[in-house]
């Protein structure tokens, strides 16, 4: 619906942490669009923090969508899931990934979902293709009630530029390593200086041990050069500019469950 990629996308769980808002503007309208953490039950610190944020969306959403891919049915959070099936905030369940499925399943997909949730709308969608995509942009302009806007018509997201530069990175990791590495970073940018053609960049990506460290450099720095390729060509893209990009690898022991560490990569307040 922004035609600009906010959210970092992969195929792995987990990928997006935080809650992001993305702006919709238009001549009449901003839509303040909240994307949120994939709903899962928390195993540790930072995974209850992520179920917080979705849970800080039902509480001030005034349209929940409740997006699943065609063929998914499985509940990660039974009481999550209830809590959203009584809301009594307009409902829609968008099944995504169409465009990779036949009617006979997209009937059954429908079915399922007006069952489980029979106070929700369900509509097939394919992001990909974009297919229905403009109705529904046109639905949650008419959904939402009238109000002045929260936010400056020009701004597209709530978040700073170093969050996206992170998130790039993140993404490159998540693409390029398997098992506990990506779910044991954490990056933080330390410096950012916009020049008129170029950006200077030096992020810190954080892991919990000096095992996970040792693979994450690769044999004479091969590994993190290929991260620090793929991030920089994201953030081109995204900035629009030639980016000059330089990664260090630290260790922070359990960061995942020190609520000092997670207050400050802005999980906790």
């Amino acid at each position: 619906m922004m035609g600009v990629d906010l959210s970092i996308i992969t195929p792995k769980a987990q990928t997006t942490r935080h809650r992001i808002l993305g702006l919709i503007n238009g001549d009449h309208y901003q839509l303040v669009i909240s994307d949120t953490p994939g709903i899962i039950k928390p195993a540790y610190e930072m995974q209850t923090a992520m179920m917080d944020f979705v849970k800080e969306s039902l509480d001030d959403a005034d349209v929940l969508m409740y997006m699943a891919a065609l063929g998914e049915t499985k509940i990660k959070d039974q009481r999550l899931f209830k809590r959203i099936s009584e809301t009594q905030t307009p409902l829609l369940v968008l099944l995504n990934k169409m465009d990779l499925s036949n009617q006979d399943e997209l009937n059954k997909a429908v079915i399922h979902w007006e069952a489980l949730l029979p106070n929700a709308k369900v509509y097939p969608i394919s992001a990909l293709t974009q297919f229905f995509v403009p109705e529904l942009l046109k639905l949650l302009i008419e959904l939402v009630p009238e109000s002045p806007p929260y936010f400056p018509k020009d701004q597209i997201t709530d978040k700073p530029e170093r969050f996206f530069v992170n998130e790039a990175i993140r993404e490159a990791i998540l693409n390029h390593y398997t098992k506990e590495i990506p779910y044991a970073v954490e990056v933080t940018t330390e410096s950012f200086i916009e020049e008129a053609k170029i950006i200077k960049i030096q992020s810190v990506i954080l892991v919990e041990r000096d095992t996970q460290k040792g693979i994450l450099i690769g044999h004479k720095g091969s590994k993190l050069k290929q991260v620090g390729s793929t991030a920089r060509v994201a953030l081109e893209q995204f900035f629009g500019k030639k980016i000059y990009l330089e990664l260090f690898v630290k260790v922070a022991k359990n960061w995942r469950s020190n609520p000092q560490q997670l207050r400050r990569f802005g999980y906790q307040k």
